[in-house]
């Protein structure tokens, strides 16, 4: 069982970043969450979980350790896997989603895709008593942060960010762009985060 990886950053997206720990290159799917944590960081260390099935083996990184106990106890939930896991704490840091459980939000659980009514409700019945044992200071304001001007990479990124995640590539290009233009300084991350709720 792997339980950390430490090593040189060698590639970062959105959605994945490629960790050199003495010439081996993995491949580690992250949150947004981790992914702005990463930003700018040659040395990186990444608490891992791994995903393992007949037809894949995959691998799960988080930049603070509370990320990952969350991400676990999210695939707790019947019908939650780890990509709608990654979706969920992609929308949302650790401390809004303790908040949105603890307060039994259902309602800010649903705009994430693929979260149905029901599927809100198991994650809040399931987790709300188990997230206060993590000790999170539950926290309502998302962080909205100022980025660089709008220019085409911002956008290229974004857009892949949410291929990566499962949206068709028009869908989400219409989404990133509407976007862009309203908040035309929006770092890549709030990018992603406001058109998980719109897609």
């Amino acid at each position: 069982m792997i339980e950390y990886l430490k090593g040189r950053l060698a590639e970062l997206t959105p959605a994945l970043a490629v960790v050199d720990c003495n010439g081996v290159g993995y491949g580690v799917n992250i949150t947004l969450n981790t992914f702005s944590a990463l930003q700018g960081q040659e040395q990186v260390l990444l608490w891992i979980t791994e995903s393992i099935r007949e037809d894949a083996y995959q691998l799960w990184g988080f930049s603070a350790r509370v990320e990952r106990e969350l991400f676990l106890l999210l695939t707790s939930v019947s019908g939650i896997g780890a990509a709608m896991a990654r979706m969920v704490l992609s929308a949302m840091n650790p401390s809004e989603l303790c908040a949105v459980i603890g307060d039994g939000n259902d309602r800010m659980l649903r705009q994430v895709k693929g979260i149905g009514p029901k599927a809100a409700q198991r994650i809040i019945v399931d987790l709300r008593d188990k997230i206060a044992s993590l000790g999170i200071e539950a926290s309502g304001s998302a962080a909205s942060g100022s980025g660089p001007d709008f220019d085409k990479e911002v956008m290229d990124e974004a857009i892949q960010a949410l291929t990566m995640l499962g949206f068709s590539p028009a869908p989400a290009g219409k989404v990133v762009r509407q976007i862009l233009s309203e908040e035309p300084g929006a770092p890549v991350e709030r990018v992603i985060k406001l058109a998980l709720k719109m897609l």
